[in-house]
């Protein structure tokens, strides 16, 4: 006989929700499913995309088809929302990508305080971009770390860390997926047990704390002067967004896609070759890489195939010049 799962447990509960990104779209739906969800709060609107129009954030799109509260303060040291949660008689509050530090008013509002689900294994990639760095490190393995949040940046006191191993040629885009499923499976499995206390959590090492900060326009240019292993590791870092940069014939090209190759490289470091089958390849310190997708700018991404026949990468092109 096939053994039963144990049912979802529900909480009586009444929690806030602070999440932005897609990412914190299916724990989102988790805690709608085993606590009262009082309100999303999420970032407000921003201008992006081509036209500058106004982006609506994944998490605020899921709630209002959902009919969940929204709320996207411009402020969050003005007090109101702290004051707005205490008067809900907020228990606790999640938060996973918010993109903004909660002040202490926000962090004392529920009753039972603030809990971060973090895209690392802290102290770890403490900081707002996780799961790139991971890539850029190195890792083998990254995981989620539940933890009770106080003053400083990603410094409470780990309650719980969930882990997986990282794949060998694993994008930040695949990586932010599977982090996004075991992010809801964790608050599924972990806050139940710390609503109930039993998770009293450890501190955490400060001497061994790592960093993850915003990807800067300089974290994204490749630098062919390299070897392939960790030319790839930053095309996969980057990808799908913001994409690696590097230059041809003095326009900005992102690579998106790639592939290292451990055999003997031709010609300089940077330096472009075009094989008989139409495959794109390109020198570096040691090894090759194979481009197999990128953009040139004010263009749209194209396969290798389609950067030949517009002429947009050509044997002996020189990139990052």
């Amino acid at each position: 006989m096939a053994r039963r799962q144990n049912p979802r447990q529900i909480l009586e509960v009444r929690c806030v929700f602070f999440g932005t990104p897609a990412i914190a779209v299916a724990t989102l739906e988790v805690l709608t499913k085993i606590t009262e969800v009082v309100a999303a709060v999420c970032q407000p609107d921003r201008p992006g995309g081509r036209g500058l129009r106004p982006q609506v954030p994944a998490v605020k799109s899921w709630a209002r088809e959902h009919g969940v509260q929204i709320i996207q303060p411009d402020n969050l040291r003005s007090g109101d929302l702290s004051r707005w949660i205490s008067s809900q008689r907020v228990d606790l509050s999640v938060v996973l990508a918010f993109g903004r530090i909660l002040p202490p008013d926000l962090l004392r509002a529920p009753s039972l305080g603030c809990v971060n689900l973090h895209a690392s294994l802290l102290p770890r990639h403490r900081g707002a971009a996780p799961i790139p760095w991971s890539i850029l490190s190195g890792d083998s393995e990254t995981g989620v770390s539940l933890m009770q949040m106080d003053e400083g940046l990603d410094t409470g006191r780990v309650l719980a860390q969930h882990r997986i191993v990282i794949g060998p040629g694993e994008s930040a885009g695949s990586l932010t997926e599977r982090i996004s499923k075991l992010c809801a499976h964790v608050a599924e499995l972990e806050i139940p047990r710390y609503v109930q206390g039993e998770l009293k959590g450890a501190p955490q090492d400060n001497a061994t704390a790592t960093w993850a900060p915003p990807i800067r326009a300089s974290d994204r240019r490749l630098d062919f002067q390299q070897t392939a292993i960790l030319v790839d590791s930053r095309v996969r870092a980057m990808s799908p967004s913001p994409g690696a940069l590097t230059t041809c014939r003095g326009r900005l090209l992102r690579i998106l896609e790639a592939r290292p190759l451990a055999s003997d490289s031709e010609g300089e470091p940077g330096s472009v070759t075009i094989t008989h089958d139409r495959r794109i390849f390109v020198a570096t310190r040691a090894g090759s890489l194979e481009v197999i997708r990128a953009q040139l700018e004010g263009k749209r991404p194209l396969a290798a195939h389609e950067l030949i026949n517009g002429r947009a990468l050509l044997a002996n092109d020189q990139l990052g010049e």
